[in-house]
């Protein structure tokens, strides 16, 4: 049986100290339904979710296992084990949730979806060409603004750089502006350009999560980090140069040399969840452009002395990048407010749960 040390995954005295007794630590590496693949000291282990994890999962899906958490497992007398419970998680990748009409569209839900747990890096890989168009700086935005929600530092991959022929160096500038601050790196896993400057992120025991779409190259660049077809590819399209993605879970993969890394399938949506300081983070010249607004609460949508679409009309400031602000902060408040009237209605459910036992205890006593 392979062991593990597990401060290589990650393992630290502030995790050993939530531990509950009675139970051994391990990292998840797959989720299934009601089941994960996890590695502790001695190894791999395939175990159900306890009692407790099924009641926390079920009043919200944030608290479900997922790829990167620390879980407590307590061993069962037959000898297998089971998991416990899910230890504090120090960073969070959470998307908003969405569910399907009865008219067969989306509604977001107030709920959220975690894709990654416990990360220190959030790599947004997005292709540098698609079929019709460059790299779509609006997803990067918001991928980016979910990134530093998270607690994970953000950093942006521009893929299959061998396919873009030339003006590779304006398309990093324009994803740059996009992303302020973040770190913008062109990367061709065929050729093996920059992947080595990937791997030096995650020098010691840190771990990366990538997110993209489908066909941005995700897969074959862990494989080019693993040293080995960890995870199965295929062969660009014909006539569009995207690749077919086959990642159809997401999994933790520990890297030779140290560290790891989350590959994910492809994300169709991705919506904000409980945003705080994400937005603003990604659009921070639009922040600070306000400043200089003659108004302090100003919408910079036709007010007298606005700062920010002055910089529009004189080309400081991309109108793509404010029509972006404003749809992402309209989704974040929207989000925001299904979230409040969802809590609400969980808090009356509790409420009529306590009273009606209250009743019925009265008419059992004597």
């Amino acid at each position: 049986m392979n062991t593990h040390d597990l401060s290589l995954l990650g393992w630290t005295d502030s995790l050993a100290a939530e531990l509950p007794a009675g139970t051994v630590p391990a990292r998840v590496a797959r989720v299934d339904r009601g089941a994960a693949e996890v590695i502790s000291a001695d190894g791999h282990h395939h175990v159900k979710y306890g009692s407790r994890v099924r009641r926390a999962s079920s009043d919200d899906p944030v608290a479900l296992p997922c790829v990167g958490d620390w879980v407590a497992l307590k061993e069962l007398p037959e000898g297998r084990h089971e998991l416990e419970a899910v230890l504090p998680r120090r960073t969070a990748f959470v998307r908003g949730g969405v569910s399907r009409t009865s008219r067969g569209g989306l509604s977001g839900d107030g709920q959220g979806q975690v894709l990654a747990a416990n990360v220190d890096l959030v790599f947004v890989a997005e292709p540098s060409m698609h079929a019709t168009d460059f790299a779509d700086l609006g997803r990067i935005e918001r991928l980016v603004a979910l990134a530093w929600e998270s607690g994970g530092t953000p950093v942006v991959l521009i893929t299959k750089s061998d396919l873009f022929e030339r003006g590779l160096d304006d398309l990093l500038a324009d994803v740059a502006a996009a992303a302020p601050g973040v770190a913008v790196h062109a990367v061709s896993s065929v050729l093996g350009e920059g992947v080595a400057l990937v791997r030096d992120y995650l020098a010691g025991s840190r771990t990366a999560v990538v997110l993209g779409p489908s066909g941005a190259g995700k897969s074959t660049l862990v494989n080019a980090l693993a040293g080995d077809g960890v995870m199965e590819t295929q062969l660009v399209r014909a006539g569009d140069g995207r690749g077919r993605h086959t990642t159809v879970h997401r999994e933790l993969i520990p890297l030779p040399g140290g560290g790891l890394i989350i590959d994910t399938p492809g994300i169709r949506r991705v919506g904000l969840y409980e945003m705080t300081d994400g937005v603003d983070l990604v659009f921070a010249d639009i922040e600070a452009l306000a400043g200089a607004c003659r108004f302090g609460d100003c919408g910079h949508d036709g007010e007298p002395g606005c700062a920010v679409q002055a910089a529009v009309e004189s080309g400081e400031l991309a109108e793509r990048r404010l029509e972006s602000w404003f749809k992402l902060q309209r989704e974040a408040a929207w989000m925001a407010g299904r979230t409040d009237a969802r809590l609400r209605k969980e808090q009356q459910n509790r409420w009529k749960i306590i009273h009606k036992e209250m009743r019925r205890s009265g008419r059992n006593r004597p």
